[in-house]
C-alpha cells in the first residue's frame, strides 16, 4: 500500500524544516535508530506543528498510517498525541502507537496533559503499560508513574510496582532508576528502604543511586549516605 496524500503532505514539510546539523547531533543521541531515518526538525517547530495539525480534520490518516518511516514523524505523533484533550481518545491512540514507539525520545517527550486530570483511570492503564513485553511501552508507564505520582497522589504501593519489573533491557532498567533517584529525591523515607533492602538489580540499584547523587534535589547528607550503600 503506497504512502497516503496525507502522509506526504507532513513528510515534505519536516524538510522543509529540515536543520541538517542539528539531524547529525540528533542521530548521535539516539542509537536505537538508524540515522538515515531523521530528518533534522527541532523540537519546538515540531510541537508548533503538532498543534496544527491536531486541527485539521484529516489528521488522522496520519495518526493511522503506522509504522512512520522517520524519527521526525514519530515525534509529531507523539507531540499529537500530548495534546489530545479528550482521556478515552489519547488512550486509544496511545496505545495504537506505543508498540510502534523504538526510542527513548519519542517516549519520554509523550506526556499527554490530560493525564493530569483522570489520575484514577490512568493507574489502571499504567499497570498494563507496565506488563508488557515491549520496552518503550514499560518505561513509558514507568514514565508516568514517576510524573503523576511521586508528590500529592503517592503511595507506597507504586514502587513497589516499579521495583518488581524485572528486565534485560537497558531502557527498562535506566528509567527504573531515574523513577527511584526521583522518588528518592520527593519521598526520602519511604523509598530508602527500596536502597537498603537492594531490593532492585545490582546495576540499576547503582544507577539510581548515581542518578540520585547526581540531583540537586537531595541533601548534601543523604547523598553521603547514600555513596555508602552502593553494591560492589
Amino acid at each position: 500500500m503506497g504512502i497516503s496524500k496525507k502522509c506526504k503532505e507532513i513528510q515534505a514539510h519536516l524538510f522543509e524544516m529540515q536543520d541538517e546539523e542539528y539531524r547529525d547531533f540528533q542521530s548521535k543521541l539516539i542509537p536505537t535508530v538508524d540515522a538515515k531515518y531523521f530528518i533534522g526538525v527541532r523540537t519546538p517547530d515540531l510541537r508548533k506543528y503538532a498543534s496544527a495539525l491536531a486541527k485539521q480534520e484529516d489528521t488522522p490518516v496520519f495518526l493511522n498510517s503506522l509504522p512512520h518511516k522517520y524519527f521526525d514523524e514519530n515525534q509529531l505523533h507523539a507531540f499529537i498525541i500530548s495534546g489530545m484533550k479528550d482521556y478515552e481518545s489519547c488512550v486509544e491512540e496511545l496505545n495504537s502507537f506505543l508498540p510502534y514507539v523504538d526510542n527513548w525520545a519519542t517516549c519520554d517527550q509523550m506526556s499527554p496533559k490530560v493525564f493530569k486530570k483522570h489520575r484514577t483511570e490512568l493507574l489502571d492503564q499504567i499497570r498494563e503499560w507496565i506488563r508488557s513485553d515491549h520496552a518503550y511501552t514499560v518505561r513509558f508507564g514507568i514514565g508516568m508513574l514517576m510524573e503523576h505520582y511521586l508528590d500529592d497522589d503517592f503511595d507506597p504501593e507504586y514502587p513497589e510496582m516499579v521495583a518488581k519489573i524485572r528486565s534485560e533491557e537497558y531502557y527498562i532498567n535506566m528509567m527504573i532508576a531515574w523513577y527511584f533517584a526521583t522518588a528518592l529525591a520527593k519521598q526520602y523515607e519511604t523509598i530508602l528502604p527500596f536502597i537498603l533492602e537492594q531490593r532492585l538489580d545490582v546495576w540499576t540499584h547503582n544507577k539510581a543511586i548515581q542518578k540520585a547523587v547526581e540531583s540537586n534535589r537531595i541533601t548534601a547528607e543523604q547523598k553521603a549516605y547514600l555513596k555508602t550503600l552502593k553494591v560492589k
